[in-house]
């Protein structure tokens, strides 16, 4: 069973040495969608303001709203990358996401040796990354290349490590931001298949996107972000 549950969340956090006030205050508001309080020279931006839902096992939940709206920041917040400055976060089930490629990658290492380091912070251990590794191998095509140090690779090569990698876990919570854009035409066509294959086997779908087609396609309920607040919209409103 997987639960995720935002009761009254709000997310807050400060920007200091702020000298250029009202154009830097101008560009911080553009890029977070949130509010912009003043206490005693640091500038606090409330990124999510009283967010409250529950999603549960069957879920597929797609998160729309003009950038800076909040959607990156409620996912990290899903996600315990961001703790809440108000409110609860309720989670059950494992959590993986797909919107920091390459997280832990050093290319000085070659590709084997950033696959485990990657995988290892993804959570999974040594016997699951072995588990993996002929499926992460297949996807990428790098064959010999992974031997080598990621630095020789071309960026494509890099994109498909990293999303093989990425995707290689079996989570009960899977978090997606905009991910579908990522390489050329051909491996849009492979990443999306394996996605599928992937968001086929959790219990709970989180995905960010502009893609209207894609959110219709992949999820059932919405939730539209608008200057850090939350609220579920109908697919017709999309």
């Amino acid at each position: 069973m997987a639960r995720l549950e935002f009761d009254r969340v709000t997310v807050q956090y400060p920007v200091y040495d702020v000298r250029a006030k009202s154009l830097r205050s101008r560009l911080v508001q553009m890029s977070t969608g949130g509010r912009i309080e003043r206490a005693s020279g640091v500038q606090i931006v409330t990124a999510l303001r009283d967010v409250s839902f529950c999603l549960q096992d069957g879920d597929a939940v797609g998160l729309v709203g003009h950038n800076g709206a909040g959607k990156s920041t409620l996912l990290r917040t899903m996600a315990g990358v961001y703790q809440p400055s108000e409110g609860a976060v309720l989670r059950e089930g494992r959590i993986a996401t797909v919107f920091e490629l390459g997280a832990g990658m050093d290319s000085e290492l070659s590709g084997y040796e950033n696959i485990t380091r990657m995988g290892m912070l993804l959570g999974l251990g040594q016997d699951e990354i072995r588990a993996r590794m002929d499926d992460i191998e297949t996807f990428t095509q790098l064959g010999p290349f992974l031997r080598l140090p990621v630095r020789t690779y071309s960026s494509g090569m890099t994109t498909r490590l990293m999303f093989a990698v990425a995707t290689s876990t079996r989570p009960d919570i899977l978090l997606v931001d905009e991910i579908f854009g990522a390489g050329d035409a051909e491996f849009q066509a492979r990443a999306a298949q394996r996605m599928e294959a992937l968001i086929a086997t959790v219990r709970i779908f989180v995905f960010a996107s502009h893609d209207m087609a894609a959110l219709k396609r992949y999820c059932h309920r919405f939730l539209r972000l608008e200057h850090g607040h939350a609220h579920e919209i109908d697919a017709s409103e999309l």
